[in-house]
Parts: C-alpha cells; structure tokens; sequence
C-alpha cells in the first residue's frame, strides 16, 4: 500500500501541469527549428501534436527528453526537470529510427524497457520477463514473444514499441508519430491503449499527421509551426481558422478536414 508521502506526492503531481514548457528555443546549426515554445498542459488526457512537415513536432518531443538541447528555455514535468523526472516517463520514438536487424527477439526488447529496474549490464531475471509478457499480451503480441525483431512486420514491431513503453509503467508517455505505417487494425489496437492510459489517468502526447481522425482520438491538441499557434481542447482550438494558421493552405488534406469539421458542427 501506498504510504502517506507518497499519496501526498501523487496528490500535488495532479494538481501540477503533466508538462510545461517556457521559452523553449531549439536551431540546427544556427537555423531554429522550434521558437519560443511555451505550453501547459494538464495531466489525464491524450494529447495531439500536429502540423506540417519541418514544423519541429519530432524535434519538440526529442527537445523534451534532452535528446536534442535546446538554445533557451525550461522544461518541466509534473513541476520538476525532466532529469528528476525520468522514471515517470515513456518515450516510442519513430520506427524509422531504430537498428531493426539488431539480434533480439520482442520479449527482450521490451524487457529493456526495464533497464531501470534491473540495472546496466545485469541479466533480464524472471519476474521482468513476466513483466515485458504481460505488457506483449496487452498489445496483442504475446505470441510472437521469441520472434527476431527483424521478422516482424511494421505494424508489429510498432506494438513492440509500445508495449517497451508500457512495461516501464511510466506517468507521462511521448510517441512519436506511432500510427505511421501501420494498418488499420494496428491503429485501432494502439487507440483503444492510449485511450486505457487515459481512464488510468496517465498522459500521452502523440505526434500525429491524419487531421480527419483528431477529433476522434485526442482530446487536447497542440499546433505546431515553429512555434505553438494553439493548444488546448480539442473543440476549442480545432478550427478552420487555426489550421489555415498552422499550415497556411499547404496542406492537400486540410480542406478536407475543414469540411469533415463542418458536417460534424
């Protein structure tokens, strides 16, 4: 059972932002890819990151988690730097950027997801195998547990990323763009568990391209340019107006998503 700081602790962390950001800065070589990012947003919900090509939504997450540093700026998770906060946080990154032909099979590929918990260089014990079998089952991986890797196909090797992230039991999870490549079944079975997250009260930040589908899956939404144009509920900030900011017209499917956010007003 939970003693009495650590209910205390929980209690504050959900009265804190899961996420703020001031006056984030980030440049490739001079040339800034994110500008005076500020955001806060709340704990308990999915949230969206959308926006065109080049716009910094990769760079924003990556920003978050130290993997890329950051010219300005403070970041904090549930009030603390996110070198305080790493145990509270899971991290997917894109398919495209993992080593796929690496000799390991699924279950010990998300059992390093608990590398935390066993320690560098100390062998993978039983009771984190279980862990990472429990977490392949929830994504509807169990049995492909002692398969290479390298023979699964896209939209499995995106469960086995998932389910890496949730054996880590973290409070605040970023996924970039996790439904990329993957079929239609796949992408229903990943929402039904960002949304499971959502009912357990955890956060999930998802970089996301399919504007048709935003109102369906998030509930909270940040656009992305550069800068942030909007962020906040969904109903609030998903309007024409906001994505003829966020993408200045570019975009072949915006008008289309303008028109699917008519019929349903």
């Amino acid at each position: 059972m939970e003693n009495q700081s650590q209910k205390n602790q929980s209690s504050q962390e959900k009265s804190l932002p899961a996420l703020h950001i001031r006056d984030l800065t980030v440049a490739y070589q001079r040339k800034p890819v994110l500008w005076d990012v500020d955001l806060d947003v709340p704990a308990g919900v999915v949230a969206g990151i959308v926006g065109p090509n080049g716009a910094g939504k990769s760079t924003l997450i990556k920003a978050i988690l130290n993997l890329v540093n950051h010219t300005t700026g403070k970041v904090e998770i549930f009030g603390k730097p996110y070198r305080l906060q790493r145990q509270l946080v899971g991290y997917v990154p894109q398919r495209e950027s993992v080593d796929w032909d690496y000799p390991i099979n699924a279950v010990e590929l998300v059992a390093m997801g608990l590398y935390r918990q066993i320690g560098w260089f100390r062998p993978v014990g039983s009771k984190h195998r279980e862990l990472a079998l429990k977490a392949l089952e929830e994504v509807g991986m169990a049995d492909y547990a002692h398969r290479q890797i390298s023979r699964l196909s896209g939209g499995q090797q995106q469960r086995i990323f998932l389910a890496r992230a949730l054996v880590q039991n973290a409070q605040v999870y970023f996924m970039d763009e996790p439904f990329a490549g993957v079929d239609a079944a796949t992408e229903k079975a990943i929402m039904a568990i960002l949304q499971r997250l959502r009912e357990q009260g955890k956060t999930v930040f998802v970089v996301h391209h399919d504007l048709e589908t935003v109102r369906e899956y998030f509930d909270y939404l940040i656009m992305l340019n550069m800068r942030v144009v909007a962020a906040g509920a969904v109903q609030s900030v998903f309007t024409p107006e906001n994505l003829r900011r966020t993408y200045g017209g570019r975009l072949t499917l915006l008008d289309r998503a303008v028109d699917a956010m008519g019929r349903r007003l």
